[in-house]
This record gives C-alpha cells, structure tokens and sequence, in this order.
C-alpha cells in the first residue's frame, strides 16, 4: 500500500482534482480488485434516467414546487422519503457502506475505515450509488493512483464516452445543489 510511480497524496489529489468540478460527499461505495470494464452501458441509462427525474423536478414549478398544487407537494414529498428508505434498507442489505468522497470525472478520492490492500497501478471496479435516495448503483473501471493512510485515490479507466458525459452532467447536478445548500444556510 505505497505510493509507485512518485504519486502521493498530493499528486494524485492534483491529477483528478484540480482545474475540475468536483463535488464532496458521503455516498455508499466499495472498490475491489477487478480488470472489469463493469456495466458501463447501465451507468449510463441510470444516470441519464436521473437526470431526467431531476429536469422534470426542476420544471414542476416555481422554488421549491411553490406552483404546485399543496396535494402534488404533498405526494412529492412522500415519495422522496419512501425512496430514501428504499435506498437505505437497500444499502443494509447489499453491503455498501457509506463513506466521505470526493468526485470529479477523472475519479474518485475515498476515505475508508478499514483500506484493502491495493498497491498504485491495480485495476479495481468502483461500485458507487449515485444518489442517496435511488437504490440502485453504478459500476465504473478505475485505477488505484495512491493509498495514503485512510485515502484512496482512483482514477477512472477506459470510461465510454457516453459514460463520461453522463458523468459530468450527474456531477454538474451535484455540484449546483450543494452551493444551493450552502446559500440556504
């Protein structure tokens, strides 16, 4: 678990992150040693299906549905925490923990409690669950750059480019969402 071909942390922290939007969050993922393209052609239909959710979300009315008549808030609002317990009774079940991240479309940097042995260079596969309220996740190729302490920097390999799109496009979300948040407060 050492850094080879003269990465650290801050290299490969510069290498995905830098000049990128990049988001930071906690989601449920796991990494494990695979030479798997995954199931890139599934990414990109869950992730453009999210899209389309949030679009329409986005267009039902004015702030926050403030057109929508108090019934449609109403059932909105149900659904949203129905689709949270689904995704949180899903993770319970299939195994994906939780854990801090940081997302950009060149890879991932993770905070893990308990680090498997990887080594820079070794090909993984990166389960990810795109949105906490959606219990379903996506699989994207990744290379390990770096493992320092707790951290593991992964950069994204062999990516389609519909997927890569669909990517900047999902982080693109993300991104604006988090500084409405933090306008909010």
């Amino acid at each position: 678990m050492t850094s080879a071909g003269g990465h650290t942390g801050t290299t490969a922290e510069h290498r995905l992150f830098a000049d990128v939007l990049s988001c930071e969050l906690a989601l449920p993922v796991s990494i494990a040693t695979s030479d798997s393209r995954g199931r890139q052609a599934q990414a990109v239909t869950l992730l453009s299906g999210l899209a389309q959710i949030e679009d329409l979300r986005k267009d039902d009315g004015g702030e926050e549905h403030g057109d929508l008549p108090l019934l449609a808030q109403r059932m909105d609002a149900k659904l949203d925490l129905i689709l949270a317990l689904l995704g949180r009774l899903a993770r319970q079940v299939d195994g994906m923990p939780e854990h801090e991240l940081r997302w950009s479309r060149h890879g991932l940097r993770i905070d893990l409690a308990d680090v498997p042995a990887l080594d820079a260079g070794t090909p993984v596969l990166v389960k990810l669950q795109p949105a906490d309220w959606l219990p379903d996740h996506v699989e994207l190729p990744a290379t390990v750059l770096d493992v320092v302490g707790h951290r593991v920097w992964l950069a994204f390999a062999d990516l389609r480019p519909d997927l890569a799109e669909a990517l900047d496009r999902h982080l693109f979300r993300l991104h604006r969402r988090q500084i409405a948040e933090q306008r909010r407060r």
